[in-house]
């Protein structure tokens, strides 16, 4: 499996960090040195599926190949439009793909490399020639915007890739996986019980992050998961061209190259005018750097995510 085309679309308005700061207590200086956020796009008349179909279409336009051949779509999402159907079966109606296997999956901001392990698992398994995997999130819906602690990390958008079947595998190593969330470091609110026998009071869907628990199991098992796929690869930190980590925080990416002695120029960010866009981070950092021409056929690119869950998980390719 190749990774043949690439693709990313962000909702049209766009939220600066002096606009948060008529919300909340806030300023543009306080944001950009604690998180390396300037601005993030947020939804107005869309939803996931939209922002997914919109990504969708200029990957498959990338990797020139029409709606009818994808046997195999993806999606990954901690926030869709509704609980049923999944946005995953949205999209297919939106691209107007007469019939394939579709799924979402919810690995929060881990949820695109998820999906991609996922995809390139049943493609060796039923053969499928091209799938197509996507990260789409509206985090804008389930953000408290009284918050100054959450509302300024997150923004909407989606980022997708086209896998193609062939004889040589990209895809070097693969590996996810999850370890129990038992401080409830980062979660947000779901539908409450209400039945005829039991019923329990309504919250809220928002946010809630403990940021220092998070920045510290972010460094953790980014660093672990970076040394487990050179490890089995044979391979070291200075043969990777690229890592490509979610983008949650600037802090992060820098001090994981520190930690690992890597030039912070390895480390392509979007963050600046994204924001932490969740599943849709990576695809949409690997949709950036295709079309501004830093992926070169055969150079190794290392995806690395972690989010709630707690989820982490790696996949190291050859582009």
């Amino acid at each position: 499996m190749r990774i043949v085309g690439t693709g990313s679309y962000l909702p049209e308005t766009k939220l600066s960090n002096d606009d948060l700061s008529q919300l909340v207590d806030t300023n543009d200086e306080w944001i950009a040195t604690r998180t390396g956020i300037r601005s993030r796009h947020v939804v107005t008349d869309e939803n996931t599926s939209d922002l997914a179909v919109g990504a969708a279409r200029v990957a498959m336009a990338d990797a020139g190949i029409a709606a009818a051949t994808i046997d195999l779509l993806v999606v990954a999402t901690s926030t869709p439009d509704v609980f049923i159907p999944g946005v995953a079966h949205q999209v297919l109606k939106g691209l107007g793909i007469s019939q394939a296997m579709v799924f979402d999956v919810n690995a929060a901001c881990t949820g695109f490399v998820y999906a991609l392990d996922v995809a390139v698992s049943l493609m060796q398994a039923h053969g499928y020639r091209h799938a197509l995997v996507i990260g789409a999130e509206v985090m804008s819906k389930i953000v408290d915007w009284n918050d100054r602690n959450t509302c300024v990390l997150f923004g909407d958008g989606a980022g997708a890739v086209v896998l193609e079947q062939a004889e040589m595998s990209g895809v070097l190593y693969r590996s996810c996986t999850a370890i129990p969330d038992r401080d409830d470091v980062l979660l947000s609110g779901g539908v409450a019980v209400n039945n005829p026998v039991y019923a329990v009071a309504q919250g809220d869907f928002f946010l809630d992050m403990k940021g220092q628990d998070v920045f510290k199991f972010a460094v953790r098992v980014v660093g672990e998961s970076v040394h487990a796929a050179l490890s089995e690869t044979g391979m070291s930190v200075e043969d990777v061209d690229y890592y490509v980590l979610h983008q949650a925080n600037r802090r992060i990416l820098e001090y994981v190259a520190k930690k690992l002695k890597v030039p912070v120029e390895k480390f392509y960010s979007t963050i600046a005018d994204t924001g932490n866009t969740s599943a849709a981070s990576i695809p949409i950092t690997l949709d950036r750097m295709k079309r501004e021409g830093l992926l070169v056929r055969g150079m190794k690119v290392m995806l690395v995510g972690f989010g709630a869950g707690l989820t982490y998980g790696a996949m190291l390719i050859e582009w």
